[in-house]
């Protein structure tokens, strides 16, 4: 049987990260696939984990539900018949909605019975949720409302209030959810997969009951396929409500959407290069502060690897109000990705002098 765990969380959350830890204390000894599927136009994450030894396959980015449930699906199958993995990993697009993602997954799996939903977990990061919950409800709130485990990142900077206080907003959004506030350092990768397996177990019949429900409630649609099986169908605060269903496969494989929301490329836009510029690190350090100053739109992940110089190479990570430039192994090319609402790409293009 194999596995799939989910790892969601909103961009710069720390996904990456996390399945680092799990790889290297947790999952050792499994037979692993990784499965990314990255918003942007360059994907940086993935040479990041090429070192791990783990098969990666990158999927296009576009509308998420499409992705998932056509491309996916295959992907998923196609991934275990070549492989056989003991575990497949997906860490979803940071933008994407998890629910999107448990019902992609849940799809293929009841018709192979060699998979099964293992955990779907979300990284949050605890300084960001309130902005999150803010600016991007739609899609940071479907991420902690479908979780069985919300994992909180980087606790350890954080005072004991700011973390009651995040959990209390989380709390909001999911009140069964096991959530994790011991920063990663002090904990084993093995503590943390029990935690995600435990209370995905127990979290996912509540789960599909709620799913099941909220779809009915919706649906008025007498042809729509969830009168012959149940899909998930996603309950937004405030009752904002997405519906996706899907033709029963005697209806020519067509795929439908009927989307009360947004999927990620309608709010978010992605502005990267390549390039062989060179950023001394103050340099590096200015431009990304100037980020915040929000006229360069409302920007929620920035990351890069790019030549610093004199030999050197610079991995930048970039967050609201926070960035980290560290020095890193040689690329190809220089590569950077801005990912956000509203994005003035001529600004951007200036700034970064590219």
């Amino acid at each position: 049987m194999t596995k799939i765990d989910i790892i969601s969380g909103f961009l710069g959350a720390g996904k990456t990260t996390l399945i680092k830890k799990l790889l290297a204390e947790a999952y050792s000894g499994e037979k692993i696939v990784l499965i990314e599927n990255e918003f942007g136009e360059i994907s940086i994450d993935g040479g990041f984990l090429q070192g791990s030894g783990v098969q990666i396959s990158e999927m296009s980015s576009g509308c998420i539900c499409c992705s998932l449930v056509g491309d996916f699906g295959e992907a998923l199958r196609d991934v275990r018949a070549k492989y056989a993995p003991d575990r497949i990993v997906i860490e979803p697009s940071g933008v994407g909605k998890l629910s999107d993602v448990i019902r992609a997954v849940e799809d293929v799996a009841k018709d192979d019975g060699g998979m099964a939903l293992n955990s779907f977990i979300t990284v949050a990061d605890a300084s960001k949720c309130r902005v999150y919950m803010k600016n991007f409800g739609e899609f940071f709130n479907n991420q902690v409302e479908h979780a069985g485990c919300i994992i909180l990142s980087r606790t350890g900077k954080l005072s004991e209030e700011k973390i009651a206080a995040a959990v209390a907003l989380l709390r909001e959004h999911n009140a069964s959810a096991t959530v994790i506030t011991t920063p990663w350092e002090q904990l084993d990768g093995k503590q943390i997969l029990a935690a995600m397996e435990r209370t995905s177990a127990e979290f996912v019949h509540e789960l599909a009951e709620r799913m099941e429900h909220e779809h009915e409630e919706e649906c008025d649609d007498p042809d729509c396929a969830c009168h012959h099986h149940h899909h998930e169908h996603d309950h937004e605060h405030d009752h904002d409500h997405e519906h996706e269903h899907h033709h029963d496969h005697d209806h020519d494989h067509e795929h439908h959407h009927h989307h009360h929301g947004h999927d990620a490329d309608e709010i978010f836009a992605s502005w990267g290069v390549e390039t062989p510029k060179s950023f001394p690190a103050a340099e590096l350090e200015r431009i990304l502060t100037a980020l915040d100053d929000g006229s360069y739109g409302k920007i929620v992940r920035a990351k890069g690897i790019v030549s610093g110089g004199d030999g050197k190479w610079l991995h930048f990570d970039y967050v609201p109000e926070e960035h980290e430039v560290r020095e890193g192994a040689a690329d190809v090319t220089g590569r950077l990705c801005v990912i956000g609402g509203e994005l003035a790409e001529d600004r951007l293009k200036a700034l970064f002098g590219v």
